[in-house]
């Protein structure tokens, strides 16, 4: 995306408000797709997986005829959590660790422990919230609310990217987490930019022509290219899907980076480092990973304290380099409309 003229940026007040929060939940986050592990992840019959997106419960497991479902991980009876942990195999049922009640891996209602009759009490009115829930590439994705796009709709332009890359032989070899004080969006306008690499990344300006980096927008996806260098780390590809997907291809594989708000003042970043057959990323990427990551954490950190600080209300975006962040905050200006 070119820009023809150097347009405001978004003020100071969305990524300080707190009251905005609750309204990006509804408005971002419960609309759109949310990625939570790599399909292998839950091979078997009754596997599943947890997570807590943008502050919604929600298990994916794996049903009795192999397909894949996903709910709330909230008991219809008075809101007891399903399962506790982040992944496990249950025995065919979903049950609640409150009271126990139990449920089919197709979500219905199996059995409310020594309920008993009860008048104006149907079972069948009690089935658990269902989550839409789709892959692609291997890679399972939740979406709250029914109306959103089809997700291969939305992956459309990363797929046209990757080309004929293979990702079949690719498992999660290595998770890992970080938490930022920032707004989710001060982070994410860092990365959908190159503009700052020759300044705050001097290994990855070295493993990169930075000179050369790019962006454009395609869809609701930021596509970013910056030539590697020989024998490099990085393959040169990332791209960055509406709201908060990171997508970073390494010579050696991939890693899927969920950029996940905790509140309005933090940020959880989950890496899926997705490798042939699963093995243990290289030392190189690993290395390079935590290089970009802490100086990423620091950058962030220091301009949200600017932004908290009350100085700063609007700057300026850079026709050249800034057009995906023009664009992230054109979306989010039209999500939340005049709620906030």
């Amino acid at each position: 995306m070119t820009l023809q003229s150097a347009p405001e940026t978004a003020p100071a007040l969305w990524y300080r408000d707190p009251s905005r929060w609750p309204v990006e939940r509804a408005a971002i986050f419960a609309k759109s797709w949310q990625f939570v592990t790599h399909e292998s992840a839950l091979a078997e019959t009754g596997s599943w997986r947890a997570e807590t997106l943008a502050g919604y419960p929600i298990i994916v497991v794996r049903d009795e005829k192999g397909g894949l479902r996903a709910f709330h991980n909230v008991c219809r009876h008075r809101a007891g959590p399903l399962v506790s942990e982040r992944s496990g195999v249950c025995d065919g049922a979903l049950t609640c660790r409150y009271h126990g009640w139990r449920y089919a891996l197709d979500g219905r209602l199996r059995q409310a422990r020594d309920f008993g009759p009860a008048a104006g009490f149907d079972p069948r009115d009690f089935a658990l919230f269902p989550v839409r829930v789709e892959c692609w590439r291997g890679l399972l994705f939740v979406c709250i609310e029914a109306e959103a796009p089809a997700l291969a709709d939305l992956m459309a332009p990363v797929e046209r990217r990757l080309g004929d890359r293979d990702w079949s032989n690719l498992r999660v070899g290595l998770e890992r987490m970080h938490v930022l004080d920032c707004n989710w969006k001060t982070y994410v306008e860092n990365y959908l930019e190159g503009y700052h690499v020759p300044i705050m990344h001097p290994s990855l300006d070295r493993d990169i022509r930075s000179e050369a980096y790019r962006v454009w927008v395609e869809g609701r996806v930021a596509l970013h290219e910056a030539p590697p260098r020989e024998q490099g780390v990085y393959d040169g590809v990332w791209a960055w899907v509406w709201p908060n997907i990171g997508v970073n291809v390494y010579q050696s594989g991939v890693m899927i980076e969920r950029m996940s708000p905790i509140g309005p003042a933090q940020t959880r970043l989950d890496y899926f480092y997705l490798t042939p057959g699963g093995a243990e990323p290289t030392p190189e990427t690993l290395a390079m990973s935590d290089d970009v990551t802490a100086e990423d954490k620091w950058i962030v950190e220091r301009v949200q304290e600017n932004l908290n600080a009350g100085v700063y209300q609007t700057g300026r975006l850079s026709p050249k380099h800034e057009g995906a962040v023009a664009a992230f905050q054109a979306w989010v200006a039209e999500a939340i409309g005049n709620r906030a």
